[in-house]
């Protein structure tokens, strides 16, 4: 299918406009994403309704903590990235492009929604595994469809869109769980290729039109671990998108090409402590945590949502998320 979000330049060359990269791309040639491809001067999407992965999973595992908790949501990946993250945990898709991946299977947005409307307990659909706003032709139609049938959309992603694109994803995406990489300009150069001034003004944007934002940081071993930049994230949290942002602080494993050390479970403690000394709801992932897994108020720290891995138990006071003791509205769920 040919993209959307490109400019036509001469000698068959395009210039791709869907992420701040803005690829030129040479015919025959593709994007630093490995999806778009220049096919004589027309640009490709490849991936267009090709997907390596397709799974009912728990919302929470987005992660999704404070919106509709409990429920289960259709979670669809494809293959490709733009970003090149040394310790990508999910490398095997998204460092790879669709000719190197023959078991990618097609799904028409109609067979999707109908999947997603009559799993029981789910409620829509969410655009993750990969990095799904390269695939946004796909996204697009599908997102529409689901939110035509009332369903809800959810993207996983690193942030790292065009300023068009993310207008566009803005009218049909619910919820975003955005991953800051790191909060110095270095490293995001450095580690992945991208520059971080993009990913915040593209969070700043999802809040401001009223979008379900949570984030999520994963603390990579003597890279962005260090307690200085991470309180910055946290203030820089707190002022521009407010202290009752999710923050899901994530425990690194060695993936791809790095092989620095897990993360320390001590300092992953140690960090949300001191996150929840400006936030009001931070938790741990790729870890058990026990009490950096329920949700409480911080209002009247009334324990609202309990969590034992994926299993989750609410509150039966707690409806549509509001705190029964002191009306504190918590989570979405209605």
């Amino acid at each position: 299918m040919e993209a959307k979000y490109y400019q036509s330049l001469p000698d068959g060359k395009v210039r791709c406009t869907l992420c701040p990269h803005e690829c030129i791309i040479k015919p025959g040639k593709s994007g630093i994403c490995r999806i778009r491809h220049n096919s004589n001067g027309v640009l490709i999407a490849e991936s267009y309704q090709l997907y390596s992965a397709l799974h009912f999973d728990p919302v929470e595992k987005k992660p999704l903590y404070h919106f509709y908790p409990g429920k289960e949501i259709l979670s669809l990946g494809s293959v490709g990235c733009n970003l090149h993250c040394n310790w990508c945990q999910n490398y095997d898709i998204s460092q790879k492009g669709v000719e190197n991946d023959d078991k990618l299977t097609h799904m028409l947005p109609e067979t999707l929604v109908k999947m997603a409307r009559i799993q029981k307990n789910s409620i829509g659909i969410a655009y993750t595994y990969n990095e799904p706003s390269i695939s946004i032709e796909s996204v697009i139609e599908t997102a529409r469809l689901c939110k035509e049938n009332g369903l809800k959309n959810v993207m996983v992603t690193n942030g790292y869109i065009g300023e068009q694109a993310m207008t566009d994803y803005l009218e049909l995406i619910d919820a975003f769980n955005i991953d800051v990489k790191a909060f110095r300009e270095d490293i995001y150069q450095k580690y992945t290729g991208s520059k971080l001034e993009h990913v915040l003004k593209n969070i700043i944007l999802a809040k401001k039109a009223g979008k379900h934002v949570e984030l999520t940081y994963l603390v990579v071993t003597d890279i962005n671990d260090k307690l200085e930049q991470f309180i910055e994230l946290v203030n820089w949290i707190a002022n521009e998108t407010g202290k009752d942002t999710v923050l899901h602080i994530s425990r690194y494993f060695p993936r791809y090409k790095l092989d620095n050390a897990p993360t320390s479970a001590i300092k992953l403690q140690l960090l949300a402590e001191k996150a929840l000394e400006t936030l009001d709801f931070v938790y741990l992932g790729n870890i058990y945590s026990g009490e950096f897994s329920n949700t409480r108020c911080p209002t009247c720290k009334s324990t609202l949502v309990t969590r034992k891995g994926y299993s989750v138990t609410i509150n039966d006071d707690c409806k549509s998320g509001i705190c029964p003791e002191c009306k504190t509205k918590i989570f979405i769920d209605d």
